[in-house]
């Protein structure tokens, strides 16, 4: 793996490096982005950013080679159930009952193209949720992304549940859940 240093950011300094995130995905999701798909265009990603990093208590990390960011990581503690609409249903009574000290959503994760496969997410991961509290993170993948399925099962992730959240052009997707703190 590369020698990586990491930079992490509250909700106010993630805003101030609003560029940096903005390129990160335009690199990282290529693919999606060429598909045309309404859900994965720079705007409504980056509308998505700016909803996310207005939350206070949204924590991200940045990774670098050098100067150079190579992947970025994002999330923030579930306040209420309402973080729950568009679950198809609900795998145990009680899931869904949030009070911010319960369940970190993980959001995104992304490494750009020229990284890949070289560890630089699993490090990410593991720099973000290691110092998390909650008792769980959760986090929603797409079935048809086979790469980050794969990576999330090796990481000790489990499927629970599929939730279509109520955000525009939002496709249907698995949840995910991992016990914190990491390694238990």
């Amino acid at each position: 793996m590369p020698d990586l240093t990491f930079r992490h950011h509250d909700a106010a300094a993630a805003r101030q490096i609003r560029a940096t995130v903005e390129a990160i995905y335009k690199d990282s999701y290529t693919e999606a982005i060429a598909s045309g798909d309404p859900f994965d265009t720079v705007e409504a990603f980056m509308w998505r950013f700016d909803a996310y990093a207005a939350r206070p208590k949204f924590d991200m990390v940045i990774a670098y080679i050098g100067d150079e960011p190579v992947g970025q990581i994002w999330g923030w503690p579930l306040e209420s159930a309402a973080a729950w609409q568009g679950l198809v249903q609900e795998p145990e009574p009680g899931f869904t009952k949030e009070d911010g000290k319960r369940t970190f959503a993980l959001s995104e994760i992304m490494v750009r193209q020229a990284w890949k496969g070289q560890g630089i997410a699993h490090a990410l991961h593991k720099e973000l949720l290691s110092a998390r509290t909650e008792q769980r993170a959760e986090l929603f993948v797409e079935p048809d992304n086979a790469t980050a399925y794969r990576a999330y099962l090796h990481w000790g992730w489990r499927k629970v549940a599929e939730i279509r959240p109520g955000l525009p052009d939002a496709p249907l997707f698995d949840v995910l859940v991992l016990p914190l703190p990491l390694g238990r």
